[in-house]
């Protein structure tokens, strides 16, 4: 989305959250889930939430009527999130009534209308470009839940496993910040301390393989997490 297509927009604090606020509790979302295995091993560790991506050109796909099984065994407080790259809303809606779905994550070049259309909790993907990418975004997107900070790359919507300036992030913002982009847990305290966002989301720190989580490395990333709470 370029710069002219925010002018448009207003902008406006998200009802529960203004400013830079260090979190008492920093939320985790492993994404990319491919098997159950991995789902019960993140639900062990507390993991708040669990992505599901039906973007068929990812290497982590996953059929809707797997993520479906997986996402019915979850207990309560977990949340199903929904990966979606500039789908027709037909195609997610029908998506979010066969797996049951909690939230959708819009991860392509989906406008504000697209996105305030579906009427339904969601979270919008930015590739951070520079310091005026949030800001813009935040100004756009007054209908979603959070905005989700990935690697811009020219090439691919996410899952570059490269991690991006966090100096591009504002430090004074008027909406929860997920943080994505190369996270791992060499790298994630470094990260809440520098951005303090409401959550970090993960996928290929904490894989031996594009789709197959590491139980060794998804451990790692959440004691670091929950250790730099502890300070």
């Amino acid at each position: 989305m370029d710069n002219a297509a925010f002018t448009a927009c207003d902008s406006g604090p998200h009802p529960a959250y203004v400013g830079r606020l260090m979190n008492k509790r920093t939320r985790i979302k492993f994404c990319g889930i491919t098997r159950e295995t991995d789902a019960v091993a993140a639900v062990a560790l507390g993991v708040d939430a669990l992505g599901f991506v039906f973007h068929k050109a990812s290497p982590r796909y996953i059929e809707p009527l797997l993520a479906a099984q997986i996402i019915r065994a979850l207990p309560p407080f977990v949340a199903a999130v929904g990966l979606f790259v500039d789908a027709a809303l037909e195609k997610v809606r029908e998506i979010v009534g066969q797996t049951g779905l909690s939230v959708v994550q819009f991860h392509g070049d989906e406008s504000p209308e697209y996105c305030a259309e579906y009427a339904q909790p969601y979270l919008k993907a930015v590739r951070v470009v520079d310091r005026h990418s949030v800001t813009q975004a935040e100004r756009c997107y007054t209908t979603a839940q959070a905005l989700l900070l990935d690697t811009y790359h020219p090439q691919l919507a996410g899952g570059t496993g490269e991690v991006f300036d966090w100096d591009l992030i504002p430090r004074t913002r008027t909406r929860p910040i997920i943080l994505a982009g190369g996270l791992n847990a060499q790298n994630v305290a470094g990260a809440i301390r520098a951005v303090a966002p409401f959550a970090v989301d993960v996928s290929g720190g904490i894989e031996a393989a594009k789709g197959l989580k590491d139980i060794v490395k998804m451990q790692l990333f959440v004691s670091e997490v929950n250790n730099l709470e502890r300070e």
